[in-house]
């Protein structure tokens, strides 16, 4: 009888240590292991990114000129800004031409 019960306890205690490690491994999900030019850091993510002040949708004209200069654009300059795309128009060995961005997070080229 003694044994029954040590093994229905053993039961028991490996049921309920295998439910409760998942929900541990969840819980670390709210940091984040970085690293970068200032070296290694561990960081707690900020569930309320997009209300704060300096967070920003799309793609600013600046960063455009940028990554349209990255691209072998020439002189580049932002002619025109919709609510979806960026057109910047510069100079490539070739003459005249243009780089259409997204208005997106990260400014990727579409046409």
């Amino acid at each position: 009888m003694l044994k029954l019960i040590s093994n229905a306890g053993l039961v028991l205690a490996l049921t309920f240590g295998g439910a409760v490690a998942p929900a541990s491994f969840a819980q670390a999900q709210d940091v984040q292991f970085r690293i970068g030019p200032d070296g290694v850091g561990i960081y707690e993510r900020d569930r309320d990114d997009r209300y704060r002040d300096d967070y920003r949708r799309g793609c600013s004209p600046r960063e455009a000129q940028i990554a349209a200069r990255d691209s072998g654009l020439r002189r580049p300059e932002v002619v025109r800004v919709t609510r979806r795309s960026v057109t910047v128009q510069g100079w490539t060995r070739y003459g005249p031409d243009r780089i259409v961005f997204a208005n997106r997070r990260g400014c990727p080229e579409i046409g």
